[in-house]
């Protein structure tokens, strides 16, 4: 991937600085996928469809590569990638990363990667290995591994089966990642995040990137209110980022109203230097459009001071995975 295919982020930045033209407002896409579904990822290819969040996604059993990207993302300036693993068979984690830095060379896009691990697994140091040695040293920044979770009904204080984060061996891979440097990208509902501060207190060289916002998931008064006092429980712990992202509402719309309580409250608990926006494309085009999501960070965003709409559109992304 040659950095001479890709625009100048300083020029960037000082072009939306000079004119305050939110059209010229440099963004960096800090969570989004790309899948080719000749690829194996059972989740899209298979049948029956599973379980989701949003609810039906047939729309999204498609590919999606960096032209769709483009044609999706309308005018708005989006200047770096970083892609999310694609829940790609856990048979073979690292045929993920190696497919997408060979797009990456062939069309230049993406610029970095969070990849897939299983932190309880006996093979998730020899993978660490991998995500740190060439060909993938420097374009592999991170990792997923959903621990196991529970429904808000069901959970405890208390709450620790194997594969969640308070599992011993699933604690043990996660110790592993500061020697090998690598970010740990956090997807759990937000009543599971007493243990993520645990977590981020016992493990405080490790970087916690906090995916979709810690699922608020319903815009009732009742559900923000203990998200918010979740986000306020983790919002102390200095390793931990914030990533705004994947904040939709099964079955409804997104819509600038809908998703300002969210906004606002991220916002001021993990302040500018914290969070960064993120599109979870194509995911969330089952409740918005690409074109219409970065519209509405926009809008979201209009009463802060062009250095601080750079920070969460743009300069802490590029800081995070190592972009400049």
């Amino acid at each position: 991937m040659s950095s001479a295919l890709l625009p100048d982020l300083a020029q960037a930045r000082d072009e939306f600085l000079a004119t305050g033209d939110e059209r010229l407002l440099p963004i960096v896409d800090a969570h989004h996928h790309f899948w080719d579904l000749r690829n194996p990822h059972p989740w899209l290819t298979g049948l029956p469809r599973i379980p989701f969040r949003y609810g039906d996604y047939e729309a999204i059993c498609k590919n999606f590569l960096p032209a769709d990207y483009v044609a999706a993302c309308g005018e708005h300036r989006v200047l770096r990638h970083v892609v999310m693993e694609g829940e790609w068979t856990p048979d073979d984690p690292a045929g993920e990363a190696l497919w997408m830095l060979d797009l990456a060379q062939r069309t230049s896009k993406p610029q970095a990667m969070a990849a897939q691990i299983w932190l309880d697994r006996a093979d998730a140091e020899e993978l660490m290995r991998t995500y740190t040695r060439p060909p993938l040293r420097g374009f592999v920044r991170s990792v997923r591994h959903k621990p196991s979770c529970t429904t808000r009904e069901a959970y405890r204080d208390d709450w620790s089966v194997p594969g969640s984060m308070r599992c011993p061996r699933w604690r043990e891979g996660f110790a592993r990642l500061a020697t090998y440097g690598l970010m740990f990208e956090l997807q759990a509902p937000w009543w599971h995040m007493g243990e993520a501060v645990e977590l981020a207190r016992d493990f405080p060289e490790t970087r916690i990137i906090v995916n979709h916002a810690g699922l608020p998931g319903t815009r009732d008064e009742e559900t923000l209110c203990a998200w918010r006092q979740a986000m306020d429980r983790l919002a102390p712990c200095p390793n931990v980022m914030m990533k705004i992202s994947g904040i939709g509402v099964r079955g409804e719309r997104w819509t600038v109203a809908q998703q300002a309580p969210v906004v606002n409250a991220l916002i001021e608990d993990f302040g500018m230097e914290r969070c960064l926006f993120a599109s979870n494309h194509p995911v969330d085009a089952l409740v918005v459009t690409l074109n219409e999501l970065w519209a509405g960070f926009k809008t979201l965003t209009r009463t802060l001071v062009p250095e601080q709409r750079l920070a969460l559109f743009c300069d802490n992304a590029t800081t995070l995975y190592g972009l400049r």
